[in-house]
């Protein structure tokens, strides 16, 4: 079973130039997950990406990843 923790740890570590200032906290509740992922202040951009294009793709990706366990997730980035 995929863990969506490390799921968005792994993407966020992926794109960024500083991947050991990747931190991502989960909050679980019965029906849903909270993932707050916090990365170096100059890998905002790379993690969110045009438009917030990436940061969209980031979600959509966990949302379906939780889903299949029964779960709804969401991912803020934070500062």
């Amino acid at each position: 079973m995929i863990i969506v923790k490390e799921l968005v740890e792994y993407i966020a570590k992926s794109l960024v130039d500083n991947p050991d200032e990747v931190e991502v906290k989960e909050i679980e509740g019965e029906r849903s997950i909270i993932l707050e992922l916090r990365v170096a202040p100059e890998d905002m951009g790379k993690v969110i990406g045009k438009q917030g294009k990436i940061a969209k793709s980031i979600r959509t990706i966990t949302k379906a990843a939780a889903t299949k366990q029964g779960k709804r997730a969401v991912v803020e980035i934070l500062k």
